[in-house]
């Protein structure tokens, strides 16, 4: 064991248990907020729109500009630890983001609105990231799997639950609220911050690669923002978009050039040298997009097929919150007396499931198999996320590890971002042509339209006959394009297994 690594250890092994309690409800709240305002505010936007008189194109920045400003400044949240010290910028993210928060509840125009949430995400970005690396320094490494699956719950819940509270505040509260309820979850985050970190010497000297930095900002401000007006913009036959992906592989090219050809880049290239850490970013992009997208694509299919109400489909789907938690509760239990690529294995299997099961559903689908699907699903889920974190950080040397969270954190955000945009796309283009091959069917000479009750319901030669059938055929569209969607997420999930394999196993204690 490396000097480094041993005092790391000998650090964690002698923090206090009050300490370690502190550090956690801090890096909980911290980070349940930042992944709450995710996907809180979807549900609100309508109810915003409708305050500040906005277009539907105009009100999409709101969700838009978040995204973005967080993802920007995810990888500076190292850098930034180093140069003032972690509990400095912990606490001071805290507070802007609080502070924000109230901002956005305030704001009386869009443009304030927009500010105000790019002035939220760039306060939230370093919360996540250094939440991971307080939890890996604060535990011994033999609890890092329980301590990462407790602290998980914000990180996988805050989107779950975002859509539900959301509505729920909106409709009785207004919408202002979905940004006010932040100022007592971040009271208490404060708090526990202020007494239980410990500080850590700051590098005062720490440099910044600006133009390392700049170019990774840049990149990733266009793609984030390619892929969240990507659909709405019609992708490539806008310039807009076309300007958007130029702008984004030309900063990806210059990145890569200046991380190999740089003394000090702002990528540390240490951290790739280490296969775990190589793979387990891989992985962590993988997973993320698995993540988000049956949150994206099953309240449509609850409302528009199955025909729940919002508040319905959000009862509906809220149980897969429970199979998370079980999930993650199970997971940092048996990391100890399992092997930790063998629960992950189990976890994408189980989740693989849910997806070749969900595209088996017809538009009468009962509501228990619905709940039960997710549970399962989310208990998967649950059973990868811990045992993937151990694993992607076992081997890598302490000192990377707070650039290393910055990276990990920001590739599932994309591989969450990118899921979404192709998941959507694919729904609207299947739909299209679905319809497309299903209307050729509808003739004349159709035996199902001429004989029983079809005939009568689906007359062709009348409009309201004509009608009926032409929303039947939509709806079947939609339905096999729902079910394609469903396919493509089990196979990403179980193409996963064959590279989860290449994960070592952590080293065995010492004694």
């Amino acid at each position: 064991m490396s000097a480094a690594a041993g005092g790391a250890a000998a650090s964690a092994s002698a923090t206090p248990e009050t300490s370690r309690g502190l550090v956690m409800v801090a890096a909980v709240l911290g980070t349940g907020m930042v992944a709450l305002d995710m996907t809180i505010g979807a549900v609100a936007l309508p109810h915003i729109r409708g305050t500040f008189s906005a277009t539907k194109d105009q009100i999409g920045w709101v969700l838009t500009s978040y995204i973005v400003a967080t993802a920007v400044m995810i990888p500076a949240s190292g850098w930034l630890a180093n140069r003032f010290g972690r509990k400095e910028v912990y606490i001071a993210a805290l507070l802007g983001f609080t502070g924000a928060s109230v901002l956005c509840g305030l704001a009386q125009t869009l443009p304030q609105e927009v500010a105000f949430r790019v002035l939220q995400g760039m306060c939230g970005a370093p919360l996540v990231p250094l939440a991971q690396t307080m939890i890996l320094d604060a535990y011994p490494t033999d609890k890092h799997g329980h301590a990462i699956s407790i602290w998980g719950f914000g990180v996988v819940l805050g989107p779950i639950l975002g859509p539900t509270l959301g509505g729920y505040l909106t409709e009785n509260l207004g919408w202002p609220w979905i940004f006010y309820i932040n100022v007592p979850i971040g009271a208490v985050a404060i708090t526990a911050a202020v007494v239980g970190l410990g500080r850590r010497a700051a590098r005062p000297r720490a440099k910044l690669d600006l133009p390392g930095f700049l170019l990774l900002a840049v990149g990733i401000a266009a793609v984030q923002t390619m892929l969240d007006r990507g659909e709405r913009q019609d992708w490539f036959e806008s310039p807009e978009i076309t300007v958007y992906a130029v702008v984004a592989g030309l900063a990806g090219y210059l990145l890569a050039v200046h991380t190999f050809t740089a003394r000090e880049s702002f990528i540390n290239k240490e951290m790739f040298k280490d296969r775990n850490f190589t793979v387990g970013v891989i992985l962590i992009f993988a997973f993320g997009f698995i993540l988000l997208p049956p949150f994206a694509l099953l309240p449509p299919f609850l409302q528009d097929l199955r025909g729940y109400q919002v508040s319905e489909a959000g009862l509906i789907l809220s149980p897969r919150s429970i199979g998370v938690m079980a999930g993650m509760t199970l997971s940092g239990r048996l990391l100890a007396r399992l092997e930790p690529r063998l629960i992950m294995v189990t976890g994408l299997l189980l989740t693989g499931w849910a997806g070749w099961d969900m595209a088996g559903w017809t538009a009468d689908v009962g509501t228990e198999a619905i709940i039960w699907n997710g549970v399962v699903q989310g208990f998967g889920m649950g059973l990868v996320y811990s045992p993937l974190f151990t694993l992607t950080f076992v081997t890598l040397k302490p000192e990377l590890r707070g650039e290393a969270t910055g990276i990990f954190q920001l590739l599932r955000n994309v591989g969450s971002s990118v899921a979404v945009a192709v998941f959507l796309t694919l729904l609207v283009r299947n739909t299209t042509v679905n319809r497309a091959n299903l209307v050729n069917s509808v003739t004349d000479y159709n035996e199902a339209l001429q004989s029983g009750y079809l005939s009568a319901l689906w007359n062709l030669n009348t409009l309201e006959g004509l009608a009926a059938l032409d929303a039947a055929v939509t709806r079947q569209a939609e339905l096999i394009a729902y079910s394609n969607d469903f396919y493509l997420l089990c196979f990403v999930t179980l193409g996963m297994i064959p590279l989860a394999l290449f994960l070592k196993r952590p080293p065995a204690p010492d004694g």
